[in-house]
């Protein structure tokens, strides 16, 4: 059975866990955290590679050992220093490091003198007020932990789409071998481009006699076949992806894959014109009485009431429609508009790559411009750079500058806010840099109001560029910090300051709707990777399509410019 990037990453991820716990060798513990983020965040399988013979070890943060390990879980499936971890230490106290606030230390504590092994224990003992009597706790932090858990056992378990993608390219790439196969398509959520989806909806057409369906429910990843007939099949991976394929024929494809796609709630609008015009719209075509008018295509399902097509990232019923038939509806980015990327580390910092090889990582993507914005040395890495480190790095990129011919690396820094609104390195040195990247790493739990005003001065800062990833969520993983975006973003456009798009898929923020916000406020938006490694300059198409959902255009966005007029906007005079 095929194993994918994801499950190797969460192996890896809980095994640093279980070792931080038992206060292993730090170091020990960020290699396994640092690979485990290579290969979650790797656009190749690292199944494949195995299977074509490739070095494992030539991988950012991955020497001969993790190779190895890394080559026996693809080969079996398992990962035997994990089994040995998880005999000496309750596998669940893992989970327990997914509610924030509870670091190793804490874990370890709650595990030795309250026996706590899971969630459902942790809850149990925060509702009888065991956890305030531990040294080092206290009632709020009590407090805080309840709130935490309930939050995080009752979230919705969507899968992020970095991972869904992984899934359904594997599984597409196997359903095309099928015989008869004319067209496949990933429908629901996923082409919507939602940041999380909940379950795979494919539509296949293809000849009569086709083997697609027995195919499907043969494919070596399935844990349960749900349901199976000839037109449609059910089934769950391991993964836990549920997954639904079915079979329409040529000339309801469009139709189908118009419903499929969805929203719901925009379906139900296009349907509600149908009914308007005499029309029956449904999955098998647009009927007026019982003859079929159209639905061989999606834009054939749209011209029969009336409509345009409208984008897949825009079916959200949030105006679309009346956008659409005023002939309004926004000339979405794409990719290839896109000039440069404003956000990378290098080795310099916390990257895994020099500057020549993300350089010219970025030039084969056809980028005219790549900002290196290493972080600043205060709080958020160890081997953040400062006053020093960044005036000697200025002159290590304008040296190599002078060797690029077809790409130009911009010196920024992703320099820290500090709580009291300051930022982590003196304006003299600023002044220097081409951009700034400013972000907040630490004190998440300030209020509403003091989150908010310590941005807010911090853009008072004449060298503030783009606040970086602004509400520091991670997906599924830690909750946006209290600020009152709204408020951010008008004040950025007074200052001439921007706000970032972080494309990296654990992040994607912006959300959708902080980018319509945006674009009904006039500010607008860098979109940029955060890569740590040549292979993140990839995710740049997450950031595309949740540009896209949030109705973003190229002018919409910073790093469409070319680089004199990038600069020109970059000017706070």
């Amino acid at each position: 059975m095929a194993i994918h990037n994801n499950e190797i990453a969460s192996a890896l991820e809980r095994l640093a866990d279980l070792l931080d716990i038992e206060d292993a060798n730090p170091f020990r513990v960020r290699a396994y955290r640092n690979a485990a983020r290579t290969v979650g965040g790797y656009s190749r399988s690292m199944a494949d590679m195995v299977e074509h013979g490739e070095d494992l070890s030539k991988l950012p943060e991955i020497g001969k050992d993790l190779a190895d390990k890394i080559k026996t879980m693809v080969e079996t499936g398992k990962l035997p220093v994990l089994n040995e971890a998880e005999s000496r230490t309750p596998p669940a106290l893992s989970d327990l490091m997914k509610i924030e606030g509870l670091g190793p230390k804490r874990v370890k504590i709650l595990y030795q003198h309250l026996d706590i092994h899971s969630l459902e224990d942790l809850k149990r003992a925060a509702n009888k007020g065991k956890i305030r009597e531990l040294e080092g706790f206290g009632k709020k932090t009590e407090a805080m932990i309840k709130q935490r858990v309930e939050r995080y056992s009752g979230a919705e378990k969507r899968t992020k789409l970095l991972v869904a993608q992984e899934v359904a390219s594997a599984l597409i790439k196997y359903l095309k071998r099928s015989q008869g196969v004319k067209q496949i398509t990933v429908a629901g959520s996923y082409r919507r481009r939602k940041e999380t989806v909940g379950d795979l909806d494919i539509l296949v057409s293809a000849k009569k006699g086709s083997t697609v369906m027995t195919r499907f429910v043969n494919y070596e990843e399935i844990i349960e076949v749900i349901s199976q007939g000839k037109t449609r099949s059910t089934v769950r991976l391991q993964s836990g992806l549920q997954v639904d394929v079915r079979v329409v024929p040529q000339v309801s494809y469009g139709a189908a894959l118009h419903y499929f796609t969805g929203a719901k709630a925009h379906n139900i609008a296009v349907r509600k014109l149908g009914v308007k015009q005499g029309y029956k719209i449904n999955e098998y075509g647009v009927f007026e009485d019982d003859k079929r008018i159209a639905g061989k295509t999606e834009a054939e399902v749209y011209q029969a009431v009336g409509l345009p097509y409208i984008e897949p990232e825009l079916r959200e019923n949030r105006g679309e429609i009346e956008a659409a038939r005023k002939g309004k509806l926004p000339q979405l980015i794409t990719q290839d508009e896109l000039c440069g990327d404003l956000h990378a580390h290098t080795k310099a910092s916390d990257g895994h790559h020099s500057l020549r090889q993300m350089a010219e990582a970025a030039a084969q993507l056809g980028y005219q411009y790549l900002a290196i914005t290493e972080h600043s040395h205060r709080v958020t890495v160890a081997n953040g750079l400062d006053k020093t480190r960044v005036l000697k790095h200025i002159k290590e990129i304008d040296k190599l500058n002078a060797q690029l011919d077809d790409i130009q690396l911009l010196k920024s820094i992703e320099v820290d806010i500090m709580e009291d609104g300051s930022l982590d390195l003196p304006d003299d040195v600023l002044a220097q840099l081409d951009l700034t990247v400013c972000s907040v790493h630490y004190k998440f739990n300030l209020s509403r109001t003091q989150q908010t005003e310590r941005i807010l001065k911090a853009m008072d800062n004449p060298h503030f560029n783009i606040l970086g990833h602004p509400s520091g969520r991670l997906i599924n993983e830690r909750e946006p910090y209290d600020v009152d975006l709204e408020r951010l973003m008008q004040g950025a456009k007074e200052r001439g300051c921007f706000v970032e798009l972080n494309a990296h898929p654990d992040r994607l923020d912006l959300t959708d709707d902080a980018c319509l916000l945006a674009k009904e406020i006039g500010l607008k938006v860098a979109i940029s990777t955060d890569a740590h490694s040549t292979n993140d300059l990839d995710f740049m198409h997450f950031g595309i399509g949740q540009a896209r959902r949030g109705w973003l255009t190229a002018d919409d966005v910073i790093n469409t410019r070319p680089l004199n007029q990038l600069k020109r906007l970059l000017r706070r005079d």
